[in-house]
C-alpha cells in the first residue's frame, strides 16, 4: 500500500511538471509568433559585413601568455626588448612582408556556404597582389554537383588572378570537396584526413510496389522522353535506368577531366574509382602535396608573413534572432523533460 502511494505521488508530481512545461512551451511559441509578426513589418535585414582578423596577433597573444607563466621576469624582459627592436628595424627599413589571406570553408551536402565564399573571394581579390597567398581551410564530404561546381569556380577566380592558392584539409575533402581542393597550387592534408572519392552517386527509394499494394495509382505527364528518368513513386523501367546511368557516367567523366586539368600528374584511372584514402596514402597517390595540419602551416608562415582571416558575417534580422532564441528555448525545455523522465524512472 505504501509503495502504491509513493508511486502515485511520483506520478502526480511528474504530471504537474509536464503540464507546467507544456504551458511554458505554448506561451513561448505564442509570444515569439507575435513578436516575429510585428518584427516582419520593420526592417528585414541589416547589411552583411566582412570581418578581418589578424591571425599573427592571436599567435602572439598565445605565445605571450605561455611566456609569462613559464619565464622569469629577466628572461621575459629580454624577449620583449628583442621583439621591440625587430619591429623598429622593420619599420625603419620599410620592410613589407607578404600576406596570406585565410578563408574557412566548412561545406555541407548542398554547398550552402558558397555565397559566403563568393563574397570572401571577391574581398580578397580587391586586396591581394601576386606576392600574396590565399589559404583555404577546407572541410567537406561533397554534395550536389552544381553547388560544388560553383564553389570550385570561386577558387578558380583566385588562380585566374595569378595569386598562389593553398588548400589545407584537416578532416575531409571528398567528392565535391576534392573538386574544390584540386584547383589549388598546393594541397596540404593532415595524416588521417579523408581525401578523394572522385565519383558520382545517384540513389533514390521507390515506393511503386507499396502504392500498387494499396491500389494507389501514380501518374506522371512529361513533355520530352527523358524529362523524368528514375522516379520515387512511378514504375522505373530498364530504359529509364539506362538513361540515368548514362547521365551519371557523363558527370563522372566531367569530374575526372576537371581533376586532370589541375593535377595532370595523377593516375586518374587509379584514383577516380570513387574510393577515398587517408592523407598519408593520398600523398603516395599524389592526390595531395604535403602532410601537415592547418595550425602547423599557419604558425610556420606567421614568422615570415602577415596572416589575415577573412569571414563574411551575415546579419540576422530581428525575426531570425527571435526564431533562433525560441528554438533554443524549446530545445532546452525538451532536454529538461527528458532529464526529468530519466530521474523519475530511477528514483
Amino acid at each position: 500500500m505504501e509503495a502504491t502511494s509513493s508511486f502515485l505521488s511520483v506520478l502526480c508530481e511528474y504530471g504537474l511538471f509536464l503540464a507546467e512545461t507544456i504551458t511554458i512551451v505554448i506561451a513561448v511559441i505564442i509570444v515569439t509568433a507575435v513578436v516575429i509578426s510585428l518584427a516582419a513589418k520593420g526592417k528585414e535585414r541589416g547589411k552583411d559585413t566582412i570581418e578581418v582578423k589578424n591571425i599573427n596577433e592571436k599567435f602572439d597573444e598565445l605565445k605571450e601568455i605561455a611566456q609569462e607563466e613559464i619565464l622569469d621576469k629577466k628572461e621575459l624582459k629580454k624577449l620583449q626588448k628583442e621583439k621591440k627592436a625587430e619591429e623598429k628595424a622593420r619599420k625603419e627599413n620599410d620592410e613589407k612582408r607578404p600576406r596570406i589571406f585565410v578563408i574557412n570553408f566548412d561545406g555541407d551536402t548542398e554547398a550552402a556556404q558558397v555565397e559566403n565564399l563568393r563574397e570572401e573571394v571577391t574581398t580578397i581579390l580587391a586586396l591581394a597582389e601576386k606576392d600574396d597567398e590565399v589559404a583555404i581551410c577546407l572541410e567537406s564530404p561533397g554534395g550536389v554537383v552544381h553547388g560544388y561546381g560553383l564553389a570550385a569556380s570561386q577558387l578558380d577566380r583566385i588562380k585566374q588572378h595569378n595569386i598562389p592558392l593553398t588548400v589545407i584539409v584537416d578532416k575531409v575533402a571528398a567528392s565535391g570537396g576534392y573538386m574544390m581542393a584540386c584547383i589549388a597550387d598546393k594541397i596540404i592534408s593532415a595524416p588521417f584526413a579523408i581525401i578523394g572519392s572522385i565519383g558520382v552517386v545517384l540513389q533514390i527509394p521507390n515506393f511503386n510496389r507499396l502504392l500498387k499494394k494499396h491500389d494507389v495509382d501514380y501518374e506522371t505527364v512529361t513533355g520530352g522522353e527523358y524529362k523524368r528518368t528514375l522516379t520515387l513513386f512511378g514504375e522505373n523501367t530498364d530504359k529509364a535506368r539506362k538513361k540515368a546511368k548514362e547521365e551519371i557516367d557523363e558527370v563522372h567523366a566531367l569530374f575526372k577531366d576537371f581533376v586532370c586539368k589541375y593535377r595532370p600528374n595523377l593516375d586518374i584511372s587509379k584514383v577516380a574509382t570513387g574510393e577515398h584514402w587517408f592523407g598519408l596514402k593520398a600523398l603516395e597517390l599524389q592526390l595531395v602535396d604535403e602532410i601537415s595540419t592547418s595550425d602547423d602551416y599557419l604558425i610556420a608562415k606567421s614568422k615570415e608573413a602577415d596572416i589575415y582571416q577573412i569571414t563574411r558575417i551575415e546579419k540576422q534580422s530581428l525575426k531570425e534572432k527571435l526564431a533562433s532564441a525560441a528554438e533554443l528555448t524549446i530545445s532546452g525545455l525538451i532536454k529538461r523533460i527528458r532529464k526529468e523522465e530519466r530521474t523519475s524512472q530511477y528514483s
